[in-house]
C-alpha cells in the first residue's frame, strides 16, 4: 500500500505530501491544475524516465519519495524458505506483489524497515538523476522491478503491462488458480530442459573435450590401480619411522622391562632384583606387621601400583618383536611414494584424491560423446519429453476453462461501465506440436483480444481502444480477479478511467472503483463527481497566483485533502462549477448515496 507520497520543486509543486487512503481515494481539480504531476511524481520512483525540464523554475533538483506500508506477510517471505519458481510474477523467488517487492528489495541490499519500503529519486536541473531505495544508492531499473511489484497504473501515457503477451498468461494463470498445474509443469519442464543442456554438450564436443575425456579416464584408471584409503599414507609414515629406529627400541623396551619385571626378558637374575620383585617383597613385609592401620593401607597402595606396573609390562612386551624387516620398510617406502605421488597431482590430502576421482567419474560421464551414450540420454529426453507434454496438457486445461470464464465476466462489466457492444475473448491456443511447443510456462499462446464497440473487429490488447476504455478495461479485468481470487497486495492508479463517461455510467464506475478498493488499494484521477463520491479520501489540486517575490513559477499549485463541509464544496464544484445552494445539497445527496454495501469477497457483477 502506498503510504505516503513525497513531492518537491516538480513542475508547478513546490511541496507537498499525499497520504491516500487504504481504500479508494480521489485525486481531482480543474484542468491544467497540475494533477498529471502526481502521475509523473510515482512514475520518478518508479524508475521512469527522467525529464529534468520537470523541476520547477528556479530550482536545482526536482525529488519524490513513496514510501510502501508492507503486510507482515510480505515481510516475512523473504525469511520464509518459500522458493518455488513457479507461479506468475517474479520468476527467480516465486512471490508475487508485496512478497517479490520485498524480495527483489533484499537483493538489492535493502530490507524493509519497520514494515516499510522507501522508494526515492531526484532529477537534477543539469546533470544524472539519482534512484535510492531505503537510503541507499541503486540503479533506477531496481526501482521499477520494485515498484512493478506494488504499483500497476492504468492511463493513456501508460504502456499497459498486460499488453505484453507474457503479463496476460500471468494474469489468466492468477484468475485460474492454477499453481499446483504450473508448479507441475514447471518441475517436469526443468527436468527436461536439463536433459536438452546435457545433450547438447555432448553434441557440440570438440577435440579438446575428448582429450579431457583421456586424461579423466587414464586417471581414473591409475587411481583405482593404486586405491588409495584416507589416512593410509599417515599411518605408514608411522609403521615407517618405527622400523628405522627399531634398535632404539628394541633397546629401550627390553632395559626398562628388566628393570620392571624380568622375567620377561633373557637377563640374568644375578643383575638384582626387579621392581615388581622389589613391591611384592615389600607387601609381604608390610602384611606380616600384626599391627593394622596404616600399615595395611600401605599395602594395599602398592598392591594397585604393582598392577598398573603389570599393564605396563604387557603393554611393552607386546612391542618386542614387532619393528619389521628391511624388506618391509622397502615395501612401505614404495607405498608412501605411490601415495605422495597421488596427492601432488591431485591432493593434496588422500581424501581430497578420492573426491577428485569421483567427481571425475562423473564429468566422464558427460564428456562420453559414443553413439551408444547418446541414444541412451535420447531415450531418457523422450522420457521426460512425454511427461513435460502430459503435464502442458493438464496446465492448458485449466486456462481454457478459466478463460471462458473471465472473458464473459469482464464483457459482463464492460456493459455497466458505459461500453455497451465492448466484449474480452481470451484466447488460449495451443503451439504447432511439431515446432515442439512446450516452453517455460507451458504449450499455450495466450491473447487478450478486445473489442471496442458492436461491429467493431478483435484486435489484441493496447492496439484497439482509447486510454479511458482502456482504463476501463483494465478495471473490469482486476474487478474480475479480485472476485475471483482475492485481493491483489498492489496500489491500482487510474487515469482518464472516467473519459467518455458519465450519468448512470459514472456512478457505476465510481462504484466498481470503490469495489475493488474493498481487495487493494485504488487511487483515481478524475473529473466526475459521482466517480469522486466513493472515495475513502479526496484530494484537491489547485494553481493559484504565488505570493512569493522571488517564485520564478509565477504560480503554485497546492495539494489538499478535504473533508466535511470542504469535502461537499469541492463535488458541488464538480457537479455544476458553482457552490450554490441547490449543487451544495446535490453534492451531500451524492456523498450519502455513495457508500458500498457489498460484502468484502466475492461480490457479483454489475448492479449488486
Amino acid at each position: 500500500m502506498l503510504e505516503e507520497l513525497d513531492i518537491r520543486n516538480l513542475g508547478p509543486i513546490r511541496e507537498a505530501t499525499i497520504a491516500p487512503a487504504a481504500g479508494m481515494t480521489a485525486i481531482t481539480g480543474e484542468t491544467g491544475a497540475g494533477k498529471s504531476m502526481l502521475l509523473s511524481a510515482i512514475r520518478l520512483v518508479s524508475g521512469g524516465a527522467a525529464e529534468s525540464s520537470r523541476v520547477s523554475a528556479g530550482a536545482d533538483e526536482a525529488w519524490a519519495q513513496a514510501i510502501f506500508a508492507l503486510s507482515d506477510d510480505a515481510v516475512a517471505s523473504e525469511h520464509s524458505g518459500d522458493t518455488n519458481d513457479a507461479g506468475s510474477g517474479d520468476a527467480d523467488s516465486g512471490f508475487t506483489g508485496a512478497a517479490a517487492a520485498v524480495a527483489k528489495a533484499h537483493d538489492a541490499g535493502v530490507d524493509p524497515e519497520d514494515g516499510e519500503l522507501f522508494l526515492s529519486r531526484t532529477v537534477r536541473a543539469s546533470g544524472r538523476s539519482r534512484a535510492v531505495l531505503g537510503g541507499k544508492s541503486v540503479p533506477r531499473s531496481v526501482l521499477g522491478a520494485i515498484a512493478g511489484e506494488l504499483v500497476t497504473i492504468h492511463g493513456q501515457t501508460d504502456q499497459l503491462k498486460i499488453a505484453a503477451s507474457s503479463r496476460q498468461r500471468e494474469f489468466l494463470d492468477r484468475v485460474a488458480g492454477d499453481e499446483a498445474e504450473l508448479a507441475a509443469y514447471r518441475k517436469a519442464w526443468d527436468a527436461l530442459a536439463a536433459m536438452d543442456e546435457r545433450l547438447e554438450r555432448l553434441r557440440s564436443q570438440e577435440s579438446s573435450a575428448r582429450q579431457q575425456a583421456d586424461y579423466l579416464r587414464e586417471s581414473i584408471d591409475r587411481i583405482n590401480r593404486i586405491d588409495p584409503q584416507p589416512g593410509e599414507d599417515e599411518e605408514l609414515k608411522a609403521r615407517r619411522e618405527r622400523i628405522e629406529n627399531a634398535a632404539d627400541i628394541a633397546q629401550g623396551v627390553g632395559s626398562a622391562l628388566g628393570a620392571l619385571d624380568a622375567s620377561q626378558v633373557d637377563v640374568d637374575a644375578a643383575d638384582g632384583a626387579s621392581a615388581v620383585e622389589l613391591i611384592n617383597h615389600a607387601v609381604t613385609s608390610l602384611r606380616a606387621i600384626r599391627v593394622g592401620g596404616t600399615f595395611s593401607e600401605q599395602a594395599d597402595r602398592l598392591e594397585s601400583i604393582n598392577a598398573d606396573l603389570g599393564d605396563v609390562v604387557f603393554a611393552l612386551s607386546q612391542e618386542l618383536g614387532d619393528e619389521g624387516s628391511v624388506e618391509d620398510l622397502d615395501q612401505i617406502n614404495g607405498r608412501i611414494h605411490e601415495l605422495g605421488d597421488l596427492a601432488r597431482r591431485w591432493g593434496p590430502t588422500l581424501a581430497d584424491v578420492l573426491a577428485w576421482r569421483d567427481k571425475a567419474a562423473f564429468d566422464l560421464e558427460d564428456l562420453d560423446a559414443s553413439p551408444e551414450k547418446v541414444a541412451e540420454l535420447e531415450s531418457e529426453r523422450q522420457t521426460l519429453y512425454d511427461a513435460a507434454l502430459a503435464a502442458a496438457d493438464v496446465l492448458s486445461a485449466a486456462r481454457v476453462a478459466a478463460a471462458a470464464d473471465l472473458g464473459a465476466r469482464v464483457t459482463e462489466e464492460l456493459g455497466s461501465l458505459a461500453m455497451l457492444g465492448a466484449s474480452l475473448e481470451v484466447r488460449v491456443t495451443p503451439r504447432d506440436k511439431a515446432d515442439d511447443p512446450l516452453g517455460p510456462y507451458g504449450r499455450d499462446d495466450i491473447a487478450f483480444l478486445f473489442t471496442p464497440f458492436e461491429g467493431s473487429p478483435q484486435l489484441p490488447m493496447g492496439k484497439s481502444a482509447s486510454g479511458g476504455e482502456l482504463s476501463r478495461l483494465m478495471l473490469a479485468l482486476e474487478l474480475v480477479a479480485a472476485d475471483t481470487r482475492g485481493g491483489a497486495d498492489q496500489t491500482f492508479i487510474f487515469d482518464e478511467v472516467d473519459a467518455g463517461v458519465g450519468g448512470k455510467a459514472a456512478v457505476e464506475l465510481g462504484k466498481r472503483l470503490a469495489r475493488l478498493a474493498r481487495s487493494a488499494q485504488v487511487i483515481v484521477v478524475t473529473h466526475l463527481a459521482q466517480v469522486a463520491s466513493w472515495a475513502d479520501a479526496q484530494f484537491v489540486v489547485t494553481k493559484e497566483p504565488s505570493d512569493a517575490d522571488d517564485d520564478d513559477l509565477g504560480v503554485v499549485t497546492t495539494i489538499a485533502e478535504v473533508n466535511g463541509e470542504t469535502r461537499v464544496h469541492e463535488i458541488a464544484r464538480m457537479l455544476s462549477g458553482s457552490e450554490s445552494e441547490a449543487s451544495l445539497d446535490h453534492a451531500r445527496e451524492l456523498l450519502s448515496d455513495s457508500r458500498l454495501t457489498l460484502p468484502l469477497a466475492g461480490a457479483g457483477a454489475a448492479g449488486d
